[in-house]
């Protein structure tokens, strides 16, 4: 006889209270029991249909809403219930940040275990939608066929796609006519290019059998009015090449920067290819304040411009800096938060692993003509040492930006070290900067904190710690 299949357990009347990764809420049974809950907000009562169970929680889907939150809204995009993308549509803007607040200050109790009472309240964003300045799209030779149409019973029609994966399916790709993250441009840019290929038939990208022609694309724009598109073919067929990107440049001229690669590796990225300038320059400029930065197809930045100048600002603010100061940067990137403040110190020394940013941030410091500002490439844990203070002076503050795993053990412990009178920590990931404040406490006090909400309808949040050395 074979195995009988478990059945799935439903637990009634659980209340979504709180919103967590992905795009799950978060709530506790009448039992105790903690569930994540995919399509539910804050707020909803919901039958809940268990599908996996940890040890201390479990997830699952919404069998039954019981009672609907106040803070349900309509989604304004029209492909919100295949797309995934902006997970919180659904969810009114005030209880969004809301609920990200919470996440910072209960990050903060439970674990780094210190007061919260000096968290101030998240700076929202003004403008919730077109707040991106750089969007990836994908091709695909199949579409992700939606639930609605597969419960329909009707005759599906398959065809190619052009826009967004399905969260979960790397091999589908959601047909994506409207989006509200980027400027609208971008959107004629995209239905502008799906018109031209699909009337010309020329193949897009089959990911498993890794062949096909049009394979992605990028979109990236600034403050300042300019455009920089990056298309990603599969095949090195050069008159369709050329065919597609005289099309572009013709009908787009707001484009300042056209670029191409082929792509024939089996994954997506092109890091690691050459990029090939089609017609333009190389690349396009943003300004935050007075603060150039000139970005390149593979350059990482902050993808919200206008709220990044707000988290640039907040983390000036804490720095309070002065002109004798000596600054160290962890993490910077392409030196983006280091050039913001450079003016107001004597030095500022940032350290970065990933090399091209390096690159990138020695570029933008001779844009900005900034002559205070020394980069290292290499892992910050190994390039980070008493002897890299003995060479630059010990630091009077300590900027640190890691991304979301936050800081290593061997970090911590040099910074501990290093005993700089203010560290100002920016984060992604409020959980593993609480783990690290709670390190860092053996000598630091935590002085305030300001969340800042990047990308509305995301469960996404950056985060700025003050934490000051103590008097011992």
């Amino acid at each position: 006889m074979g195995r009988r299949k478990k059945r799935k357990r439903v637990v009634e009347d659980v209340e979504m209270t709180g919103i967590a990764d992905k795009g799950k809420a978060v709530g506790r049974a009448p039992s105790g029991e903690v569930l994540f809950v995919d399509g539910a907000v804050p707020g909803d009562v919901v039958d809940v249909l268990v599908l996996r169970k940890k040890k201390s929680f479990g997830q699952g889907i919404v069998q039954e809403f019981k009672s609907y939150s106040d803070d349900r809204v309509k989604p304004f995009c029209q492909h919100f219930d295949d797309c995934g993308g902006c997970k919180w549509q659904h969810l009114d803007y005030a209880a969004q940040i809301r609920h990200k607040h919470t996440t910072v200050v209960e990050a903060m109790r439970k674990i780094a275990k210190i007061p919260t009472e000096t968290i101030s309240l998240i700076k929202g964003c003004e403008e919730t939608r077109y707040y991106r300045n750089k969007v990836e799209y994908s091709f695909s030779n199949k579409r992700w066929i939606t639930e609605a149409e597969a419960a329909s019973g009707e005759e599906i029609q398959q065809h190619p796609a052009f826009g967004f994966h399905r969260a979960g399916a790397w091999d589908k790709i959601i047909d994506i006519h409207t989006c509200h993250l980027q400027d609208t441009l971008s959107d004629q840019i995209r239905n502008a290019v799906r018109e031209y290929t699909m009337k010309h038939e020329i193949t897009y990208y089959d990911p498993r059998a890794h062949k096909g022609m049009m394979r992605n694309m990028i979109v990236r724009n600034t403050s300042l009015g300019e455009w920089m598109l990056i298309l990603s073919f599969g095949e090195p067929k050069m008159e369709i090449i050329e065919g597609v990107m005289s099309y572009i440049k013709e009908s787009f001229p707001q484009i300042t920067s056209l670029q191409y690669v082929i792509n024939q590796k089996l994954n997506d990225t092109i890091l690691d290819q050459d990029i090939i300038l089609y017609s333009g320059e190389e690349y396009i400029i943003e300004k935050l304040g007075d603060c150039k930065y000139r970005i390149g197809p593979k350059s990482f930045f902050q993808t919200n411009s206008k709220q990044a100048k707000v988290l640039y600002d907040v983390v000036k603010d804490y720095a309070q800096l002065e002109p004798e100061m000596n600054v160290y940067d962890l993490y910077t990137g392409l030196g983006s938060i280091a050039l913001y403040l450079a003016k107001d110190c004597k030095q500022i020394v940032g350290i970065e692993e990933v090399e091209p940013a390096i690159i990138d941030a020695r570029t933008n410091a001779k844009l900005n003509e900034t002559e205070n500002s020394i980069f290292y490439a290499g892992d910050v844990k190994d390039v980070l040492t008493e002897g890299f203070r003995d060479l630059h002076g010990s630091p009077d503050i300590v900027i640190t930006d890691p991304p979301r795993a936050g800081m290593h053990k061997d970090v911590i412990e040099t910074l501990l070290k290093l005993s700089a009178p203010r560290i100002v920590y920016v984060s992604c990931n409020p959980g593993t900067q609480a783990r690290d404040i709670a390190l860092l406490s053996e000598k630091y006090d935590m002085v305030k904190m300001q969340p800042v909400d990047m990308f509305p309808h995301t469960h996404h949040i950056e985060n700025v710690a003050l934490l000051e050395l103590k008097n011992v």
